[in-house]
Formats: C-alpha cells, sequence, structure tokens
C-alpha cells in the first residue's frame, strides 16, 4: 500500500475541458511514469463566498490540516502499539469496511454529513470541532488505560525486583515463620558473597538465637533470604548487629487476610487492564475511521479554496490524487508542469514568489496548488 501520496488541482483553461485535461495527463503519466498511481479526486461544486472569507480561511487551513493529519497519525499509532501488546496480527486499517488508500484514491463527498451549500468555514470548522473531541476522547481513554497499567507495573516490579525491595509475600509461606508469645522469626537479607558468614555468624550476633534455626528460602542474583529464629526481646538488638555486619532485616508479617486481598487485587488490575485495552483498541478503529473521513473531506475543501485562490471564478480545475516514487518525483512534476497553464509557469516560478505556490504552506512552488499527506 502507498502511504505518500500528492492532492493536486490542475488549471481548466476556457479552451479545453477537465475532461481533455485528464486524457491528457493519464497519456503523459502512462507515457513516462507508468509506474505512478493517477487517480481522479472528485470534489463537489462547493460555496465560494467572498474573497474575504476565502483569504481569511486560508491562514487557518495549515494549521488545521497539521492538527488533524497529526490526531490521525496518534490513533493509528495507539492502534499498532494495543494490537502488538494485544498479540493481533496487524491489518490494513479501514474507513467502513474500505482500506484507507482506497477511500483517498475512490473518494466520494459524503453530502449528507457536509452540506456542500454550507459556507466552507463551518465545513472546516465542524470538522476540526469533531477531530478536536476525538483528541480529547482519546487523551483520556489512553491516561485510563496508562494508569491501570502503571498499578500493575508497580506490583510487577515489587514482585520481581531485587530481593532487597521486592515483596516477599508469595516466598514466604506460614509454615516458614514462627511467632508466638516469646519467640519471633526474622527474615534476613543476605548478599550472595556472604552467605558463608551469615551461616558462621547469625547464632551469635546476640545470645537469645535458637541454634540452627536459619533456612534459606529463596535467591536471586544478588541476594539470599534467610529466616532465623529468636527470642522476642532479643529482636531489636539483632537488626541493629545484623545491620552492623552487613545484613538487611526485613519488616515481614503474614497475613493470611492481606495475601488474598492483595491476590483479588492483582486480578482485578489485570482484567481491567485487559478490559480497557480492548475497549480502546475497538475505539480506535472506530474513531480513526471518524478522524480519516473527516481528514479526506478537510483536504478536499482545502484544495478547493486553494485553487479558487490560485486560478480565480468560475471554479475551473482538474483535481487528482498521484503516489509517484521517490525516484519519479521530478519526472512527475515536470508532467504536471506541462499540461498546466504555461503562461503561469515562470511567474510562479521565480525567486520573489518561491512561496506562493501553494497558501497552505508548502515549500515548493509550482504553477498549479499541490499538497503532500502521509498516511502513516
Amino acid at each position: 500500500m502507498a502511504t505518500r501520496y500528492w492532492i493536486v488541482s490542475l488549471p481548466v483553461q476556457s479552451t479545453t475541458s477537465s475532461s481533455a485535461l485528464w486524457t491528457r495527463l493519464q497519456e503523459q503519466i502512462s507515457k513516462n511514469s507508468f509506474d505512478t498511481p493517477l487517480y481522479r479526486f472528485n470534489i463537489p461544486n462547493l460555496r465560494v463566498g467572498t474573497l474575504d472569507s476565502l483569504l481569511a480561511l486560508s491562514d487557518d487551513l495549515l494549521k488545521s490540516n497539521t492538527f488533524i493529519e497529526g490526531c490521525s497519525h496518534k490513533i493509528r499509532r495507539q492502534i499498532e502499539d494495543l494490537e502488538k501488546v494485544s498479540g493481533v496480527n496487524s491489518s490494513s486499517l479501514t474507513v467502513d469496511g474500505i482500506p484507507v488508500d482506497s477511500y483517498l484514491t475512490k473518494f466520494v463527498w459524503d453530502e449528507a454529513k457536509y452540506p456542500t451549500m454550507s459556507p466552507l468555514k463551518e465545513i472546516v470548522d465542524g470538522i476540526h470541532v469533531q477531530v478536536a473531541k476525538i483528541d480529547d476522547d482519546l487523551k483520556i481513554r489512553i491516561a485510563e488505560y496508562n494508569n491501570v497499567r502503571s498499578q500493575l507495573n508497580a506490583i510487577n516490579r515489587k514482585q520481581t525486583g531485587s530481593l532487597a525491595v521486592r515483596d516477599l509475600s508469595n516466598l514466604v509461606s506460614p509454615e516458614d515463620l514462627v511467632n508466638s508469645e516469646h519467640l519471633v522469626t526474622l527474615i534476613a537479607v543476605v548478599p550472595k558473597y556472604s552467605q558463608k558468614d551469615w551461616l558462621s555468624s547469625y547464632e551469635t550476633l546476640t545470645t537469645y538465637v535458637v541454634p540452627r534455626s536459619s533456612k534459606n528460602l529463596h535467591e536471586d542474583n544478588e541476594y539470599a533470604i534467610y529466616t532465623v529464629t529468636l527470642f522476642n526481646r532479643d529482636a531489636d538488638n539483632f537488626r541493629t548487629k545484623a545491620r552492623e555486619r552487613g545484613f538487611q532485616i526485613r519488616d515481614f508479617e503474614y497475613n493470611s487476610e492481606t495475601q488474598e486481598s492483595r491476590k483479588q487485587e492483582l486480578e482485578k488490575l489485570m482484567q481491567d487492564q485487559e478490559s480497557l485495552r480492548s475497549s480502546l483498541l475497538n475505539w480506535c478503529y472506530t474513531s480513526y475511521g471518524e478522524v480519516f473521513t473527516s481528514w479526506m473531506h478537510f483536504c478536499a475543501v482545502r484544495l478547493f479554496a486553494e485553487s479558487i485562490l490560485r486560478y480565480g471564478l468560475p471554479p475551473s480545475f482538474l483535481s487528482v490524487v498521484l503516489s509517484p516514487s521517490v525516484k519519479s518525483e521530478k519526472k512527475v512534476r515536470s508532467i504536471l508542469e506541462s499540461v498546466s497553464d504555461s503562461s503561469n509557469s515562470t511567474f510562479w516560478k521565480t525567486e520573489d514568489d518561491g512561496n506562493m505556490g501553494s497558501l497552505g504552506g508548502e515549500a515548493d512552488a509550482h504553477p498549479y496548488v499541490s499538497f503532500t499527506i502521509n498516511l502513516i
């Protein structure tokens, strides 16, 4: 699928017709750049209004196009990210079941949604408001999804981080602990290189340690966790002595209710994440179609307005869509210029008027209206 297109309007002179110009352009493209797809871009007769209104509108066209195009790309990227995370096979995006490139190359104006008798500014403002609403909704939905993801990531970090900081609840069982009126079991985090030192010294760190009570529960790349049982009254003193030897005593108390609550919280967050991801992906599919449809109608209005400002009234121009390869661009530009009104070519190529080629802000000047759209 081509992803980069030119939308172009060529002036139709009084001595010819749009059909004749279309045939001539087809012949030239077929003869000199046969690998360049070429399509008609059908724009209805829109309401022109006054010259002042067109000039005022042209000032907003580029800014609005940047925003609408940006929203389209943002949703597309979100879809790609969600499909990747969900393990969904990425497929070509569609607009009402039509591939996006086909929607562009076979564009049909939606009269019901955008009445042609409406002022151009009203159509443009309506498109901008609609896309802005979708953009705001996207931000809210992404924030909600990312909030749940962040909570899950925080839990996972606790579950998988270093033994010095991670949650120990799934590593320590009730059978590993002694907790009575006089005895208590502490959890020691011992650097792996200090395990021999721990085993040879923990019984003598303080007076009231139960001999041979230390048991290795788990190890990671840096640390091992050991239990040690001693008299309650000696616990604080043992913590101090252990710290002096480079051993960390983790505060830990096993609570079955807390453990069950954490498990339920984790399961709920995972369900919420999956639900929000699925909902967001489906919403993105739908909203991408709405934004893309709005964008193409905006491009039609933009091309119409710029063509009127360039060629004058009454509207008389041929609108086309092309997708030349990078190596064919210069050749296609030359073809487009050759079928345009040659009397204007020199004027539009002068340095003094270099940026007048397209009032929408295209960098290159041409004797015809042209701008580029990127589908991705």
